[in-house]
């Protein structure tokens, strides 16, 4: 056992995340563990005060049912996150936690991983493609609003098209990209490397978006490779060619989507959405298969690509009246 307080304990945990972990994980454990904090406060237990060798599954329930009102994404990854923490303190030896007891609370909450995601907005985001694409003919006679068009044109397609998180399309750079064989090299979740394929619309754009961009680049005094794919088109970027950030990627996502589908519809599509899309398109056009969907989207688990596995009222109406009334009506005669 130890002198450890719970504060101290979970720090020492978020520092072990931070040296293992990406960035972006070590940030959502973060606020699970400030979530944890909040639970057991308000149940008049001092993270600062009580000694780690306390540490109760109990307070596992009761953070669990403090998540009820969360989205299944986020209490998910909070439970994933303090469920490590208990795991970690169990392998410190800091506590005596009933690994097992604990397991089977988390799995009986997770069920709820299982739920469909809400009907897709397939239709929505085809019509985002098409305003963005329509927006480049004729391309406009500002140079910089034809690099910021081109760019978004590109920008939308290769999410659409690739499945790629908003972060690795912004962390790209030319030199990742292999245009013969339609392909880039990506470091994507978990800093695991992976190969991403691009449609050819997606490289089409890209290659307008990109020779439109070369006396720019041209000036940069740096290897054409080590440039990035997209780049920011604004007055603060001036003359360089500065990557896009994930923040003014999903920006440009919005601005299009009011653009399409108008003011109502701001904040119902993310960069995030297009990777739904990705994943629905591949499971329609390839019969439903789940494995090709979950290697294309890199998913770990083939649970998380199981869950766009759903259909519209109207696929299952026309499914119905095909099966029932169709083939029912050919049988009466």
């Amino acid at each position: 056992m130890t002198d450890l307080t719970l504060q101290d304990a979970l720090q020492k945990f978020l520092d072990e995340v931070a040296a293992s972990r990406s960035p972006n994980t070590h940030k959502a454990y973060c606020q699970a563990v400030a979530r944890f904090a909040e639970t057991l406060s308000a149940r008049d237990i001092s993270p600062t005060l009580t000694p780690v060798s306390s540490l109760s599954v109990d307070w596992m329930g009761w953070y669990i049912q403090d998540l009820h009102n969360a989205s299944v994404a986020t209490e998910q990854l909070y439970i994933t996150a303090i469920r490590a923490f208990y795991e970690y303190a169990a392998a410190e030896e800091w506590a005596p936690v009933n690994l097992p007891a604990l397991h089977r609370l988390c799995r009986r909450r997770a069920r709820r991983e299982a739920a469909r995601l809400p009907p897709f907005p397939r239709a929505e985001i085809e019509k985002i493609l098409e305003t963005v694409a329509q927006a480049a003919t004729p391309p406009p006679h500002d140079e910089r609003e034809l690099l910021r068009v081109l760019r978004d044109r590109a920008l939308l397609h290769v999410l659409a098209d690739t499945g790629l998180r908003v972060s690795e399309a912004c962390g790209l750079t030319r030199g990742h990209l292999d245009w013969t064989e339609a392909r880039a090299r990506v470091l994507g979740k978990g800093n695991r490397e992976a190969i991403v394929r691009f449609s050819e619309r997606s490289l089409r754009y890209l290659r307008a978006y990109l020779d439109a961009r070369a006396e720019l680049d041209g000036k940069q005094g740096r290897p054409l490779s080590a440039l990035p794919i997209f780049a920011r088109h604004d007055k603060g970027a001036g003359e360089r060619v500065l990557p896009l950030s994930p923040r003014s990627a999903e920006k440009i996502v919005e601005e299009w989507t009011v653009a399409a589908l108008g003011e109502r519809a701001r904040g119902t599509i993310t960069p995030h959405t297009f990777r739904h899309y990705f994943v629905t398109v591949v499971l329609r056009g390839s019969g439903g298969n789940v494995r090709l969907a979950q290697e294309l989207a890199r998913h770990r688990s083939i649970t998380t690509t199981q869950r766009y596995t759903h259909l519209s009222d109207d696929e299952l109406d026309r499914g119905y009246h095909r099966i029932f009334n169709e083939s029912g009506s050919e049988s009466e005669e």
